[in-house]
């Protein structure tokens, strides 16, 4: 049986404000469907984890402006 690509560093705390897991950056549901979901769906989800967690790690108020 082929492994489940996973982002999931057992870190499994949801922020209040974002709802995204402060571990991986997945969303309660993604992390509850992510068994069910095909390869290129889990893949799709991957692709953006960086992005979510930087905005969870850099709050609008304290990002960079970007001139």
């Amino acid at each position: 049986m082929a492994r489940v690509s996973t982002p999931c560093l057992h870190v499994c705390v949801l922020d209040p404000e974002t709802g995204l897991c402060e571990g991986c950056g997945r969303t309660r549901d993604e992390i509850a469907r992510w068994g069910s979901m095909s390869e290129e769906e889990r893949l799709a989800i991957m692709s953006g984890l960086d992005e979510r967690m930087r905005r969870l790690l850099l709050p609008e108020h304290t990002q960079p402006e970007v001139a």
